[in-house]
């Protein structure tokens, strides 16, 4: 079952990564009317997010830029940046090497409990590491069609 885990982690990553393979920095910074962030802030958080479900909760050490928390945390917005936010070759070389350490650190940790559970609004509590990294991927996936949605009104 692990083995499929890691695989999914894989498989999701690429579908977010050929999401934005052809898209300009510029075109990375568009926000549709409607909308309060851009494919930037969406790479990002999908990055920070992942960064502490997988690693945070799981008392490893973090590969988090400082300022991402700042950029790309929860309801945080492109229109509040004081800051310069990474390129998209930066944040998509930090999301392509995410899943290898994923993996490399937390292969046989998927069913050990976290010292810190976290409910979600829904109810859903996530108690193991496992159930955090399945979380994500839904995470991430909504982020993914959300990104798809920008592109799509910013051509």
């Amino acid at each position: 079952m692990k083995e499929f885990l890691f695989n999914q982690l894989k498989v999701v990553r690429s579908n977010t990564i050929n999401a934005v393979q052809e898209i300009s920095e510029s075109r990375a910074d568009l926000i549709p009317v409607g909308f309060n962030n851009n494919i930037r802030w969406n790479l990002g958080h999908v990055y920070l997010v992942q960064e502490k479900f997988a690693f945070e909760f799981a008392q490893e050490p973090m590969q988090l830029p400082e300022k991402f928390p700042d950029l790309f945390g929860r309801e945080t917005k492109p229109a509040d940046w004081k800051v310069q936010p990474p390129s998209l070759t930066d944040l998509i070389g930090l999301l392509e090497n995410q899943t290898n350490r994923i993996k490399d650190k937390l292969n046989d940790r998927l069913y050990e409990a976290v010292s810190n559970p976290l409910t979600m609004p829904s109810g859903l509590t996530l108690k193991t590491i496992g159930e955090f990294l399945t979380f994500s991927m839904y995470h991430e996936g909504m982020h993914v069609q959300t990104i798809k949605m920008l592109k799509r009104f910013s051509s």
